[in-house]
């Protein structure tokens, strides 16, 4: 199987190479400076090579000129430096730092998943000067030397060997960095993802009972408004209440993500605690609810709270628009350490027509039951309707399955 990458046709750095990134082309110009100075010393040392000419100095300069198309076509150039370089060394120019520009184009064609042109574009490179040394004849040799030295070519092999391993060193320590910039991204996203559905589920809870209760509350004022003027006072009364209520509510939950400075919201989340609220507002649209505790209730953490008092306040909002049942139970097992058992009962039976739900309900209850490694199960219950949630206490003592056999 090919390890090169599959091109998609589209060049991320369009139009001509003078166009090419800075970067692109300071390297390539730092490259051919180097090469033409170093290969000039280096010649100096070696005076049984042949001379530097305009054919050599053209050779040293066409390597990085080729490297300035690396991001275009990285294979390509590969094979067209390593093609400059063989044929630097058979005219019999002296050594040297020849072999940069080579190095760059190689790491370039990793960088890029072209490792086929890389690893063929070398391989082919150094048979074909290896075939040149050792076999050709030695007069035919423009810089013939001594003669063939295999610990030469042995060498020429490991810089070879040096080059492919560390431009592959590179090429994987650059897909580790964009591994994590691509994990970091994708966690961030799931982040805010959540966050999203957290804030949909919350105001989803908190307009669904508002909305509930403002709507029978505006039924019962139209009822009376002809016969009983005076009793619409009250109605309104509670719409009013209610709605801001409501508000206050929507801001805290817009507050935790647009908050001034990153701030947490300066009124706490609602909790327990404000269970006696939650039943006055039931009450206030015809259902009386009874609380019953069984065991002694100790402080949970804030985001459990919060859930147990939505599924609760969920829970009551089902039965204020599906249900005929003018009353409903709520039961509060505190008697297992591994958690909150909740249970809500409606007597029933259902009511008829539409109770104007999104159908949401069950799911975001579920869904809140879930986020604390919770249990939620729902259905009918003699004549009526019952929700049971265990939610488990982080700090509690003994097993999650203990409590959700309590009640």
């Amino acid at each position: 199987m090919s390890t090169d990458h599959v091109s998609t046709g589209h060049d991320p750095y369009p139009g001509p190479p003078w166009t090419r990134p800075s970067w692109t082309r300071l390297s390539a110009l730092l490259v051919a400076l180097v090469q033409v100075v170093g290969s000039t010393a280096a010649a100096r040392q070696q005076t049984d090579r042949a001379a530097l000419d305009a054919v050599g100095y053209a050779l040293l300069l066409l390597g990085p000129a080729l490297l300035l198309l690396r991001d275009r076509f990285p294979g390509p150039v590969v094979a067209g430096v390593t093609a400059v370089t063989v044929g630097y060394l058979l005219a019999g120019y002296p050594y040297g730092p020849v072999f940069f520009s080579l190095a760059v184009a190689v790491y370039g064609a990793l960088a890029r998943g072209r490792r086929r042109w890389a690893w063929i574009s070398l391989g082919g490179g150094y048979l074909i000067h290896l075939a040149s040394s050792h076999l050709l004849p030695h007069d035919w040799q423009r810089a013939p030397g001594p003669g063939p030295s295999w610990w030469q070519e042995a060498g020429a092999a490991a810089w070879l060997l040096l080059i492919l391993a560390g431009a592959e060193i590179m090429r994987s320590r650059g897909e580790q960095l964009a591994a994590r910039r691509l994990a970091r991204r994708q966690a961030e996203e799931n982040r805010a993802a959540e966050e999203r559905l957290r804030m949909a589920r919350e105001l989803h809870d908190i307009l669904a009972h508002s909305i509930s209760v403002i709507h029978l509350q505006a039924g019962v004022a139209l009822e009376l408004i002809d016969e009983h003027p005076d009793q619409v006072r009250a109605a309104l009364t509670v719409i009013k209440a209610t709605s801001k209520e409501a508000l206050g509510e929507v801001r805290q939950v817009l507050g935790t993500l647009r908050g001034p400075d990153g701030q947490a919201p300066r009124t706490p989340a609602p909790g327990l605690a404000r269970l006696p609220e939650l039943v006055t507002q039931a009450g206030h649209a015809g259902l009386t609810v009874t609380v019953d505790t069984v065991g002694t209730a100790r402080p949970l953490p804030a985001q459990v709270e919060l859930a147990a008092f939505r599924i609760v306040q969920e829970a009551l909002t089902n039965v204020i628009r599906h249900s005929a049942a003018r009353s409903a139970t709520v039961l509060m097992d505190w008697s297992s350490p591994a958690g909150l058992l909740l249970r809500v009962d409606d007597p029933g039976p259902a009511a008829g027509g539409d109770g104007g739900g999104s159908g949401n309900g069950l799911v975001g209850m579920r869904e809140r039951a879930a986020a604390f490694s919770g249990e939620l199960t729902t259905g009918p219950h003699g004549g009526g309707f019952r929700v049971r949630a265990w939610l488990p206490d982080p700090a509690g003592e003994g097993t999650a399955s203990e409590g959700k056999r309590t009640g």
